[in-house]
This record gives C-alpha cells, sequence and structure tokens, in this order.
C-alpha cells in the first residue's frame, strides 16, 4: 500500500502508549490498531484531527506516501 501510516512514530516520540491515546481521541483499541497497521481502507476527518491534537502534531507527521507501480496503472480501465 502506498500510504504508510507512521502513528507508532508519533506515540514513541510522546511517549504514549495505543490505549491512552484511544481513551483521549474516544475510538476503541482495535481501531486504532487497525490504523496503526495500515489495515484500514479510510478515517475521518474527525479522528486523523483529534488524533493530531492529543499528539500535537500535523497529518503529515502521521501519514506518507511511498510511490509504486501499482500507483502508476491505479487509474487505467476507470
Amino acid at each position: 500500500m502506498p500510504v504508510i501510516v507512521n502513528l507508532d512514530v508519533m506515540l514513541a516520540r510522546r511517549k504514549m502508549r495505543s490505549n491512552e491515546l484511544a481513551r483521549a481521541v474516544g475510538i476503541t483499541e482495535s481501531n486504532l490498531s487497525l490504523l496503526k497497521s495500515g489495515k484500514v481502507k479510510g478515517v475521518r476527518f474527525s479522528t486523523l484531527a483529534a488524533i493530531c491534537h492529543v499528539l500535537e502534531c500535523e497529518p503529515g507527521d502521521l501519514l506518507g506516501y511511498e510511490r509504486s507501480d501499482e500507483d502508476l496503472n491505479a487509474g487505467e480501465g476507470d
């Protein structure tokens, strides 16, 4: 997947545990775990904003992009 989730990195920088963040943001630990692993198809902007607020960061600190050959073919056939 070309979108990289760096949530673990930011949690480590803030010396915060996943369960603390989940509680502060108001989401379940299992949903946060899925987000951390990149196994979600989307995230609500309100959830992303809440995570950024708690971790005192920007969305770009949490998400990255890695170009791949698959990306070049993603729009074909639409």
